[in-house]
């Protein structure tokens, strides 16, 4: 028996944005909020948001952190609440998006105090407030997704909030936003797209709709990354779309090891999600790889290695962790962790917090402790 479920009405294209304000008429919504982060704000983007929008829009906070904090989300949430904000728009990348969700939710059921209170509650009694995603990375696809990261740092660690409530009502994946995007960003959210397909389709969780998705996605990404990191429009609007279509997958079926290790280095370390991923899929999909039957053919293929489907099974899944691998070092993302801060001294609080992670049970090798502290000791 399979489950899928994804009832995000998706807006795509070039200049639909400006379609905003006749959705938000169409379902009733207004007393909007637009979440967004300090570096959208000021590029312009949500003061254009809030002209689409037409007059629904009742303020702009922008102060979503990276990694946004417990603290974080719960200032944004009471500020919701004392606006009587009725929807909210995420605009930004994964962290407004993720703040949307805590903020929706928080505010639609209010027998939860703050963030941290969600955290283990895989259904809540009431639908988050109406969120519309607008996401200007092509990476988390939270636009799309049932869960959300928060950072608890009071105890150096990130949390996976997974609740069917709280996903948006409608995502507008306009490429003329993740276009605007400087190189690094590219790479970073390019990668975690990449992870999210991969790992969506290589857990044992993954079935034949899942697989389709991930597969197109791994397909997109290897064609267009390298391409729209350098500034390629047509390749970067793939990216985009590669991003949502990865999204119905894994929110759907969960993700690995990679996101189980990733996320303790954002929250212990502060690094970014991407470049986490960056760093960790090859080594992690390396631990894999006699544990993912011929799944690794079909990933060879998608990075055009010409005997992926009639070369030795062993050979062909070095083949692909080796092209994974290639592309990160060709992406200029750091590819060790000492290089994004890590120290020896980190290496056992990081496993632990890794092995206790939400995502490291979806993985198709299960992995010990001892097991993911060999991994993050061999990337120092």
């Amino acid at each position: 028996m399979w489950k899928y479920y994804n009832p995000v009405e998706v807006v795509f294209g070039t200049g639909k944005l400006d379609e905003l304000g006749q959705l938000m008429a169409e379902r009733g919504l207004d007393r909007a909020l637009i979440v967004s982060d300090p570096f959208t704000h000021r590029s312009g983007v949500a003061a254009r948001l809030k002209e689409c929008a037409g007059g629904r829009v009742l303020d702009i906070i922008s102060e979503v952190e990276p990694n946004p904090t417990c603290d974080n989300v719960d200032a944004c949430a009471r500020r919701a609440r004392e606006l009587g904000a009725r929807s909210i728009i995420g605009l930004g990348g994964g962290s407004p998006q993720d703040t949307c969700k805590g903020i929706g939710i928080i505010t639609a059921n209010p027998e939860f105090a703050d963030v941290l209170s969600l955290e283990g509650v895989a259904d809540t009694k009431n639908p988050s407030v109406p969120i519309f995603g607008v996401p200007t990375t092509a990476g988390t696809a939270s636009e799309t997704t049932i869960n959300y990261v928060v950072t608890d740092t009071a105890n150096k660690r990130k949390f996976v909030a997974v609740d069917p409530h709280d996903i948006p009502i409608v995502a507008f994946v306009d490429p003329d936003l993740t276009d605007t995007m400087p190189r690094g960003l590219k790479v970073a959210t390019g990668l975690d797209a990449l992870t999210h397909a991969i790992e969506g389709y290589i857990t044992p969780g993954a079935w034949s709709l899942s697989d389709c998705l991930s597969m197109q996605t791994i397909r997109m990404i290897a064609k267009n990354l390298a391409k729209s990191a350098d500034g390629d429009v047509p390749a970067g609007e793939q990216m985009a779309y590669a991003s949502y279509i990865t999204g119905m997958a894994y929110s759907n079926v969960g993700l690995g090891l990679v996101h189980g290790m990733a996320h303790p280095l954002g929250g212990r370390l502060g690094v970014a999600h991407g470049v986490a991923n960056g760093i960790l899929l090859a080594p992690v999909m390396e631990y894999n790889k006699d544990f993912t039957g011929e799944k690794y053919r079909d990933i060879a293929d998608a990075f055009g290695i010409e005997d992926a489907y009639t070369g030795d099974l062993e050979k062909v899944r070095e083949e692909a962790v080796q092209a994974v691998h290639q592309l990160t070092v060709d992406l200029k993302n750091p590819t060790t962790i000492s290089e994004v801060g890590a120290t020896e001294a980190d290496l056992a609080p990081l496993a632990h917090d890794a092995f206790n992670d939400v995502c490291t049970p979806g993985n198709p090798r299960k992995a010990t402790e001892e097991d993911i502290l060999k991994i993050y000791t061999s990337l120092m």
